[in-house]
């Protein structure tokens, strides 16, 4: 078995899914990640009545940290995080983007684009390569490899 990234991500949501559904919680995203020279593996989340307490989140941690440790998925040591995304949390997955039609987002490109690092607006729109913003009635296309990173935005200053 692989033991690197995406793949132990994938992994550790396939153990953690069933896990939080038995707690009223649902996975929102699972990050495994080297920052200078620990590995974290990042579980991220929520409630449906967005309510999430610190509560839940040692309530989670508890039988998946178990329950990793009994499965051994790499051979690094790493440190576990069980938290919410929080409200600028990162748009990194098709359902991500379909529950967020409508609302408003911040972009950031990779490379700067006619003078922007980055851009908001309200999600229009978004297909497997192309995210559409709307700000003040002016729709503008974006590739999605072109973005760092799409995120929640609080702003309710973007109309259509």
């Amino acid at each position: 078995m692989a033991k690197r990234g995406g793949n132990i991500a994938n992994l550790t949501a396939k153990i953690a899914e069933p896990i939080a559904n038995d707690l009223g919680l649902s996975i929102w995203d699972v990050v495994y990640e080297k920052e200078g020279s620990l590995w974290y593996l990042r579980v991220y989340i929520e409630r449906d009545d967005g309510v999430l307490s610190i509560d839940d989140c040692v309530e989670m941690t508890k039988p998946l940290d178990k329950a990793l440790d009994e499965l051994d998925p790499t051979d690094d040591s790493y440190v576990l995080e069980v938290s919410s995304p929080g409200l600028e949390r990162r748009l990194t997955k098709d359902m991500h983007l379909e529950r967020y039609i409508g609302e408003p987002v911040k972009i950031r490109f990779v490379r700067e684009k006619s003078g922007l690092r980055e851009a908001a607006g309200i999600l229009s729109s978004f297909t497997k390569d192309m995210v559409t913003l709307t700000t003040g009635g002016t729709a503008c296309e974006y590739k999605r490899s072109d973005l760092a990173y799409i995120k929640a935005d609080d702003m309710d200053e973007y109309t259509d």
